[in-house]
């Protein structure tokens, strides 16, 4: 099969083509697993940290990926969820021990064996590839297959953020820092489920605060702008640590920060030796961060997103430019999610 290889870490300053394109075995399901055919392949912020060593991939050479939506193409023994042709997708979570306390209680997302499509196994940059039949996830008609890409990682753990966040009445406030794909989704979501409930977005671009106040947003500012109330949650989905410290600021006593990012850079790390107790922390302030998305989340979300509907505005590439679109989202060139047509 065709595919983008990663064959080591690197840093897309200096490496604009840190994928190589080659031909690799086509994967053989196992028991209750399934191959599929990759249709497209939405291109994540995580595959950044991974190619640049925040999160490293678990063995090289590795093909990343784990916004995948494609068909049924084989079935190993034992599977019985599924039939050959259903359109499915594939999200970070492709695997976890199933016997621990943690995936007893339905939070896999924490088990010790949990295994990241694109990062522990080969994930959907190439033609195939193949998951456990619990981690595959039918895809509502009413998405396309590009469409539903972005969804399985931006919506998911957007709507996971939201579940930590701890809205439970319409007179909540809550905030966002950053107002990036996942954020976007969170707003909609949020304005779908709980149309009374305030959302204030932080945001650096004039043009992404604009957007906000578009979807719904009672207030949009900079990073650092005092917002006419403080919130009950704020979630943040920025990769660095400026809007972390200045939401801290902006939280009710009581209040909870839910760091949505599975690793932050180093570039601004020095923006936490502003922390002041009594400004950032005191007052029973709680700090969560979100850690994968669990089946139900993907599960849940899809069928929530087919309600509202979510229609995500989609940037497509082929295959072969994966690097191209990975490089456009290194330098937040970035016009919608971008997704690898694969087949």
């Amino acid at each position: 099969m065709k595919a983008m290889i990663l064959h080591g870490l690197t840093d897309l300053k200096s490496n604009a083509a840190p994928l190589t394109p080659g031909i690799l075995p086509d994967p053989i399901p196992g028991p209750n697993e399934l191959l599929i055919r990759v249709s497209t392949c939405g291109v994540c912020h995580t595959e950044l940290d991974e190619i640049e060593g925040r999160t490293p991939p678990s063995h090289f050479p590795m093909v990343l990926g784990h916004q995948v939506v494609g068909r049924i193409e084989a079935m190993g023994s034992g599977t019985t969820k599924h039939q050959t042709g259903t359109r499915v997708g594939v999200a970070w979570i492709h695997s976890a021990c199933g016997t621990c306390q943690y995936c007893r209680e339905g939070n896999e997302n924490l088990c010790p064996g949990f295994k990241a499509t694109g990062r522990d196994v080969y994930g959907g940059y190439a033609e195939y590839m193949t998951v456990p039949e619990n981690y595959a996830f039918p895809i509502p008609d009413v998405f396309t297959d590009e469409e539903a890409s972005p969804l399985l990682c931006a919506g998911a753990i957007g709507y996971r953020s939201i579940r930590l966040s701890g809205i439970r009445h319409p007179a909540s406030a809550i905030g966002l820092t950053g107002f990036g794909a996942s954020a976007h989704l969170v707003l909609k979501m949020i304005r779908h489920r709980w149309p009374e409930v305030k959302v204030f977005v932080f945001a650096r671009n004039e043009r992404e605060r604009v957007f906000a106040r578009e979807l719904g947003a009672v207030w949009a500012g900079d990073t650092t702008d005092i917002p006419p109330e403080k919130m009950d949650a704020i979630i943040d989905t920025t990769p660095v640590w400026k809007p972390v410290v200045e939401a801290l600021k902006n939280l009710k006593p009581g209040g909870r920060m839910v760091i949505n990012a599975i690793r932050k850079e180093d570039a601004d790390k020095e923006y936490l030796l502003k922390l002041n107790y009594p400004e950032h922390l005191w007052m029973e302030k709680e700090i969560k961060s979100v850690a994968n998305v669990t089946g139900s989340d993907v599960r849940e979300f899809l069928t929530l997103a087919a309600e509202m509907p979510i229609k995500p505005e989609v940037q497509l590439y082929p295959l072969e430019d994966a690097n191209k679109a990975l490089l456009e989202l290194k330098q937040q060139q970035i016009r919608g999610a971008k997704v690898l047509k694969v087949k």
